[in-house]
């Protein structure tokens, strides 16, 4: 049976890392059993935005990101991502769906063609061709025209397209306000209930005043 609290969390060597610390934190504070896979460009992107190294140890690892992410609930394994034999490489291994935030162009180029050179890259494969959810979190801009067509090459095999593009309608007042916004809605195309934001209600301000135009 499908495992409904298994998700795989791939986090790639795009810039963003917050992004990943705090769609972990929320996970694993709901419970969710946690299969994640940094990237080798991921561990030099970490290094240079947090200017401290993540641990290739996976024991290690897992101690790692729970203390960026503050929580010791839920369940977490970390992968190398050489290891094309772990668990998330097999079709066999159900799961509710997998989330990769932050997402490279790079990343984003080898699966949309198939080319599954490390662990977080198959994981997506399989995801894909099991007719699992697979959501992609670019984080990039400008957007060439080589990543439009990569990113609707993946759309059209079926994974869904968060950019990290947040919104202001929620009265954002931190930085981790917005970044929670893009978490939450790449957690809807999961169907899992983010309580991270507030979503809108459908009315607006009755005060606005909207003047004519001018001639």
């Amino acid at each position: 049976m499908q495992n409904k609290k298994a998700i795989v969390l791939g986090v790639s060597g795009a810039s963003g890392m917050i992004y990943a610390v705090r769609s972990l934190k929320f996970l694993l504070n709901n419970d969710y059993n946690i299969d994640l896979v940094a990237s080798k460009a991921a561990m030099m992107v970490w290094q240079s935005e947090n200017d401290m190294a993540m641990p290739s140890n996976l024991r290690s690892q897992e101690q790692f990101w729970r203390d960026r992410s503050e929580t010791s609930d839920g369940k977490l394994i970390c992968h190398q991502f050489a290891d094309v034999g772990a668990t998330i490489a097999s079709g066999s291994f159900r799961t509710l769906g997998m989330l990769v935030i932050p997402c490279s162009m790079a990343t984003v180029a080898k699966i949309a063609h198939g080319l599954s050179s490390d662990l977080l890259e198959r994981a997506a494969d399989v995801h894909l061709k099991e007719g699992r959810r697979l959501v992609i979190v670019p984080r990039e801009t400008p957007l060439s025209l080589i990543h439009l067509r990569n990113l609707t090459t993946l759309a059209e095999a079926g994974a869904r397209i968060v950019p990290a593009i947040p919104a202001w309608y929620h009265n954002p007042q931190t930085i981790e306000d917005l970044v929670d916004f893009v978490i939450a809605r790449a957690l809807d195309q999961l169907d899992i209930e983010a309580d991270l934001i507030q979503r809108w209600q459908g009315r607006m301000p009755s005060n606005i005043v909207i003047g004519e135009p001018e001639l």
